[in-house]
């Protein structure tokens, strides 16, 4: 039993190699992941207390653990079963599709990144481009449930959206979005995953992934995670708020007729730029019909530096305001007790979104360029009517309620400031004391205008009272 035992050198190294592994994994890991648990644990307590809308457990759920859930889910295995019967594919190889969709959707939130890194980042993009203006977010949710979940519904104006609300809300959640294949791309999906966000596929037709999303989505809302969604699924092309395209709004209604015991409330958030940075792409897909954005990534880089050297020597005077307005919360149970009641899930999904969007325009907040826009409109106008049209717009709107952020000077400071931004572009032409749009940039004056004249039809077809 004591006998010398000799051992190459080579197979001694991987005996001990194998024994620190083993020692590492069964005694010193094990240890180490506790102590920095706790310290995680403590740390989101004190988060917690200081946030209006608490950051549910599910939502610091170990990613594998997101996946394992959601890839054994009884739905999903359902699903699994049925497409294997419909495809003919063997079992096992279906749960497998099942599960690599499951890992493609879990987010990996962490709150050090998403508090530290994401919600600052946010903070200094959106002071570089824009003067940030914002409504009364507390009084949109200060007086829901506690226990209720909190779903912002926004109209999808640029990819500033997503760092104007992530800070604009930071003192109050975390919100988890839904995020296209646009954001799929190492080392941006990783970063995009640890802020919460789950990635979607806004055109798939298949009906097992269709099914894990639901779960995801279902599950996550069940848990009372704070969300984000863009009803619209995609950028506006024309500057209007449009309508909603149904799927994660009708998979919260399944889910929640499914299991009521947790209330969903949204909030409709109207967002406006002076200026959009994507509004040449979008003015030209909305001409080609083409939904497909061409712009390169050394264009981009190359945009962001030469705001930046601007910026830094003085000669950026900004893109004029980004405005942020809440609306009133719409509570799912006291709209499903409102007459929809036993109706179906698409019937209610569809009569949801409408009374959501409907929401949604009127907190769009009215800001001077697209103000003025809309004044000039199409044809040529003699600029000492200007300061008439506006004023009549502004007293239509204030009358229906539409949120306002003009400058100081109201409807005079607003045609200063918008006029000279149309004209700083060279969208705007004075020919003969008349103001008109500039040869070629006609769309592009109709996009900023877009969002006035929908409120201006919007208030002409509603019946007065």
């Amino acid at each position: 039993m004591f006998s010398t035992v000799e051992l190459p050198l080579w197979l001694f190294v991987l005996i001990v190699a194998f024994a620190t592994v083993a020692f590492l994994l069964h005694f010193l890991f094990p240890s180490v992941r506790w102590f920095f648990r706790r310290r995680m644990e403590r740390a989101v307590s004190r988060l917690n207390a200081r946030l209006v809308r608490p950051i549910s457990p599910f939502k610091f759920m170990r990613r594998q653990d997101v996946v394992v859930r959601l890839a054994y889910d009884p739905k999903v295995m359902a699903a699994v079963v049925e497409e294997a019967v419909e495809t003919g594919k063997p079992e096992n190889v279906v749960f497998d599709e099942a599960r690599g969709y499951a890992r493609e959707i879990a987010p990996a939130f962490s709150a050090t990144l998403y508090f530290g890194f994401a919600t600052s980042a946010a903070r200094w993009l959106s002071q570089l481009f824009y003067r940030v203006k914002v409504g009364k977010v507390d009084d949109a949710i200060a007086e829901i449930d506690p226990r209720a979940t909190v779903v912002f519904v926004m109209n999808h104006r640029s990819n500033m959206d997503y760092v104007l609300v992530t800070w604009l809300v930071a003192d109050r959640s975390a919100i988890s979005y839904a995020v296209g294949e646009w954001a799929r791309i190492w080392p941006l999906s990783a970063l995009v995953r640890s802020t919460g966000a789950y990635f979607i596929r806004r055109n798939s037709r298949n009906d097992l992934y269709r099914q894990v999303l639901a779960r995801y989505v279902q599950m996550a809302t069940a848990e009372g995670t704070t969300q984000a969604i863009f009803p619209e699924g995609g950028l506006s092309l024309d500057g209007q708020v449009g309508g909603a395209k149904l799927g994660l709004l009708s998979y919260m209604v399944q889910g929640f007729q499914q299991e009521p015991s947790r209330d969903v409330v949204f909030v409709p958030v109207g967002l406006a730029y002076d200026r959009v940075l994507e509004d040449r792409l979008l003015t030209e897909a909305h001409q080609t019909g083409i939904r497909r954005f061409r712009a390169r990534p050394l264009s981009i880089l190359g945009f962001i530096w030469r705001t930046l050297w601007r910026k830094l020597t003085g000669r950026f005077p900004g893109f004029g305001t980004a405005a942020v307005a809440f609306g009133a919360p719409v509570s799912l149970r006291d709209f499903v007790g409102e007459g929809a009641e036993g109706l179906s899930s698409e019937r209610v999904t569809v009569g949801l979104a409408a009374r959501l969007m409907g929401e949604v325009q009127k907190s769009v907040p009215v800001l001077p360029v697209p103000l003025v826009a809309a004044a000039i409109g199409a044809a040529p106008v003699p600029r000492g009517d200007l300061p008439g049209r506006v004023a009549d717009i502004v007293e239509r709107l204030e009358a229906a309620g539409q949120p306002m952020e003009l400058p100081e000077g109201g409807a005079l400071g607003a045609i200063v400031e918008g006029l000279g931004a149309l004209m700083q572009r060279d969208m705007i032409l004075e020919l003969e004391n008349a103001l008109c749009p500039a040869p070629g940039k006609e769309a592009l004056l109709a996009y900023y205008a877009a969002p006035v004249q929908q409120m201006l039809e919007r208030i002409a077809a509603t019946p007065q009272t």
